[in-house]
């Protein structure tokens, strides 16, 4: 499986490999751009066994010739740790491979979605080459994999038909909680990312009564980066903290743009914390009837959902139950049993195909 040190990612691949092994599946990392911390490597190394390759990602590559070495280092992973199967968490990452081997991929975002989202319109052109290495991918793959069926609709919005293409909803293994509720407001994600809209959630804090935190890297590793002027920038977090910033906060906020899941969302409602999300299609998709929605960009109406939360006590509690009812739906043991029963699906395939040749 592969997995990178800098993205959500990280956090899906552990959990969902503590699962498989759970089934009694025997797990391999392979890790691609900066490396990860020691805290990191002996996390994964709890699951199974780490791989880290000299490669890029491909949203941190200029040009598609930076990743051309990536196919060969699968096939050489493949190989050495003699795999069954191959999930890679980047559909661009089956494309060119070589191997006799059933390939799963999942999307957990793509450039493509994102423009569209975002900034309302296509690729530029000199981005075109992530788009074609995308679909590529897609057409390799066995099996394709979305966190929502809103992800899965905007990718063959933007790429097309995609065969074999599945849902299976993210899962978290966050505990299911009642922190001591701190009076303030919480929201977390790599802020650098246009997507994720810290602008929006900056101007609102101005008018919040509550202090507003928000954990979470203001420079990427791309160099894009942005400043807070109103909320309070708590920066990269270990996973232990930022998890007890989300599940202890009065209010968890999230504006995001983009989103094919949100896993910091499903965290937080696992604590009972009520919840204030942007009308996204993801997030309508999950959480319809049991959030507070604002408007996309509208920092008035965020302040105002947050303000009357704030405001009514019983309200919060009410709209923190009906946010824990719902993230009992995105469960690991449902996670791993859909995701098993794909890999199961596309093995007896190529066995078959195999055959026939």
């Amino acid at each position: 499986m592969t997995l990178d040190a800098v993205g959500g990612v990280w956090r899906y691949a552990l959990d969902l490999g503590r699962g498989l092994r759970g089934r009694g599946y025997d797990v391999t990392f392979a890790g691609f751009g900066p490396p990860p911390t020691e805290a990191q490597r002996d996390e994964a190394l709890a699951v199974g066994r780490l791989d880290w390759c000299d490669a890029p990602l491909e949203w941190m590559a200029a040009e598609m010739d930076d990743l051309r070495d990536v196919p060969r280092q699968i096939e050489a992973l493949a190989l050495r740790h003699r795999v069954d199967l191959l999930h890679l968490n980047l559909p661009s990452q089956a494309a060119g491979l070589s191997v006799d081997l059933p390939v799963v991929t999942v999307s957990h975002s793509c450039v493509a979605t994102w423009f569209a989202a975002v900034r309302g319109s296509a690729l530029p052109e000199d981005w075109q080459w992530q788009a074609r290495l995308t679909l590529a991918g897609f057409k390799a793959a066995d099996a394709v994999v979305a966190p929502s069926r809103a992800h899965a609709d905007a990718l063959a919005a933007c790429h097309g038909r995609i065969d074999g293409l599945h849902v299976v909803h993210n899962a978290s293994l966050a505990p299911k909680t009642s922190e001591p509720v701190r009076a303030d407001v919480a929201a977390a994600g790599r802020w650098w990312d246009e997507g994720k809209d810290a602008a929006t959630l900056d101007r609102a804090a101005a008018q919040i009564a509550w202090p507003v935190r928000m954990a979470g890297p203001l420079r990427g590793e791309n160099g894009a980066q942005v400043a807070l002027r109103y909320a309070d920038g708590l920066g990269r977090l270990p996973h232990h903290d930022a998890l007890a910033l989300v599940q202890g906060a009065g209010v968890l906020v999230s504006p995001s743009l983009y989103e094919p899941f949100g896993l910091v969302v499903a965290e937080a409602a696992r604590a009972g914390v009520p919840l204030v999300l942007s009308d996204i299609p993801t997030y309508r998709e999950l959480w319809d009837g049991a959030v507070f929605f604002f408007a996309p960009r509208d920092a008035d109406g965020l302040a105002s959902a947050v303000n009357r939360l704030i405001r009514d006590r019983p309200l919060r509690d009410q709209m923190g139950a009906a946010a824990r009812t719902r993230a009992a739906r995105y469960d690991l043991a449902a996670q791993v049993a859909a995701m098993a029963a794909i890999y199961d699906r596309v093995c007896v395939s190529r066995h078959a195909l195999m055959e026939v040749r």
